[in-house]
């Protein structure tokens, strides 16, 4: 619809150009100048340039320059990179799984790995600036033009040249491309009732992913906490975040947007049966960006839960995807959004309630050494019984936590507080 009505006003203007409007002739004229200039350049390069070129080719670069000057999210798309933006939402697809923004110089630069995908396993961080791909540098590159370089069929090899946050050198990486699949939720008991849940993407099943994996559990036992785990999510549809946000507010707004001018809209939660009002603590991370701290931003300002880690990535924007009549599309940012309480995160982030930068795992026989030094009364050999018995203490049928859940605690310094203040927050609420 915005692509028509600016053709239209296109066209208009080549007819009012030569009209006698009172106060409008000579904006009129300077946009038909703007236009004819653009022709005698286009023409120059036509005739001139030391090669012959296609002018489809040289429409599509305008196109796409005009576009990439007006912010890093807007772009131009030709039909396959619209296909492949289209499969990243839906389905699955071949590639290394990351999502990629470009800095402030045009630079590749990761905003978050997918979790289990090719580049996650060889060791790609949010923040990592990507220089190269297969030896071209990258930035000259069009975002879409760089994402159709590092995608490619299963089973073959791509190489990145990596410069990592406070590194002073670059090293290359080979990662072989894969099938990632669009599995957006994983879920993982920690403590008896306590859930943490991993939200990687915001792709066209979130919402519903969510409710299952919850479900799967919580036909099993009681849900005492979740853990919602945001860190290092890109981001992704607007009305997954919107919905994921509701399932654990049953009012107020959301999200709201404000585009040009006066237009604006806003979206609210609404009372369900399915809603989740247990303790929550949210982990953030400099790779949660966009649909991420909608739902962030959402649930902080609405005191639904407590936030904990590092500053977001502060993608305050909104970009809509106009198809062309080419099979192309267009993305343009059409829009900001502000949190409930009226405040825009772009280019600044979300705060968190506590601020606690990711520590290096442990490896495996620190972390031994680490519960072994937690050494308690009830530990040493011969120690006096309680006399009230178990009550209130450890239950005879204590919960035992997994090797995988302990493993995931013993590397994750943030993911440890989290559960401690889950389990802690009906505690904490109550103190006055």
């Amino acid at each position: 619809m915005r692509m028509t009505m600016w053709v239209a006003s296109a066209a208009s203007l080549l007819i009012l150009a030569f009209s006698f409007v009172p106060g409008q002739a000579q904006e009129d004229q300077s946009k038909f100048d703007s236009l004819k200039r653009f022709s005698q350049v286009l023409d120059m390069v036509e005739r001139f340039y030391v090669n012959d070129v296609d002018r489809k080719d040289l429409i599509d670069g305008a196109i796409q320059g005009m576009l990439q000057s007006l912010d890093p999210h807007s772009t131009f798309m030709d039909p396959k990179e619209y296909q492949s933006m289209q499969e990243t939402t839906s389905g699955e697809f071949f590639g290394i799984g990351i999502e990629i923004s470009q800095d402030e110089n045009g630079i590749l630069k990761v905003v978050a790995p997918i979790e289990d995908t090719p580049a996650w396993k060889a060791g790609m961080k949010s923040g990592d600036l990507i220089l190269e791909v297969d030896g071209m540098p990258t930035q000259e590159m069009s975002l879409t033009k760089a994402v159709s370089f590092i995608k490619g069929p299963k089973g073959t090899p791509v190489t990145l040249t990596v410069l990592s946050k406070n590194a002073k050198d670059t090293k290359e990486v080979k990662i072989i491309r894969d099938i990632i699949p669009l599995i957006s939720v994983k879920a993982r008991l920690l403590d008896d009732g306590y859930l943490w849940v991993r939200l990687m993407r915001f792709s066209e099943r979130t919402t519903d992913e969510l409710y299952e994996k919850i479900g799967e559990f919580t036909k099993k036992a009681a849900l005492k906490g979740i853990i919602l785990d945001l860190r290092d999510n890109p981001g992704g549809l607007l009305d997954q975040s919107i919905s994921v946000a509701d399932a654990f507010l049953g009012e107020g707004v959301v999200v709201s947007i404000r585009g040009r001018g006066k237009d604006s809209r806003e979206f609210n939660a609404h009372q369900q049966d399915s809603d989740i009002d247990v303790p929550m603590v949210v982990l953030i991370n400099a790779g949660s960006a966009s649909a991420s701290e909608i739902v962030a931003g959402a649930l902080r300002d609405h005191k639904r839960a407590l936030l904990l880690g590092e500053r977001s990535f502060g993608k305050g924007s909104v970009q809509n995807i106009i198809p062309l009549n080419d099979g192309g599309a267009v993305k343009l940012t059409i829009a900001r959004y502000f949190t409930p309480n009226g405040t825009s995160i772009q280019a600044e982030g979300i705060q968190p309630d506590i601020l606690m930068p990711f520590e290096a795992p442990r490896d495996e026989e620190d972390a031994q050494q680490a519960r072994r030094r937690a050494m308690r009364e009830k530990d040493l050999n011969h120690h006096l019984e309680n006399p009230n018995g178990t009550a209130g203490n450890k239950p005879q049928n204590a919960f035992k936590r997994t090797e995988e859940a302990q493993k995931a605690l013993d590397r994750d310094n943030q993911l440890r507080l989290a559960l401690q203040l889950v389990h802690s927050l009906p505690r904490i609420q109550s103190i006055h």
